[in-house]
């Protein structure tokens, strides 16, 4: 793995969804990056509909040389996403599944 790379595809990946807009109520998208510990998120604050919001959409974190989906609140996940980044298949841990590593995409 080639930490460099990994770092700056999950962050690429995170800054993407970070553009989108919530098609209602009034949500801030935050991004979250600590190079130190690398931890990434992707995180929403806001109101709707007289509602608080609050809480992660995206949280990724760099182990072991594995990039460790600890959160995907993306619809339709951001697997696909990462790969395209040059993140490699066998690299990419999806913590949040009792099965941990992933198989085909």
């Amino acid at each position: 793995m080639d930490t460099e790379h990994y770092r700056a595809a999950v962050k690429h990946v995170i800054e993407t969804y970070a553009r989108f807009r919530p098609s209602h109520g009034n949500i801030r998208l935050d991004t979250v990056f600590d190079e130190i510990h690398d931890r990434y998120a992707l995180m929403q604050a806001g109101w709707d509909r007289g509602r608080r919001v609050r809480g992660n959409l995206i949280y990724i974190t760099l182990q072991d040389g594995k990039v460790v989906v600890e959160y995907d609140g993306i619809e339709h996940g951001i697997t696909d996403d990462l790969i395209r980044q040059g993140v490699e298949e066998k690299d990419i841990v999806l913590a949040f599944l009792e099965e941990r590593y992933i198989t085909a995409v």
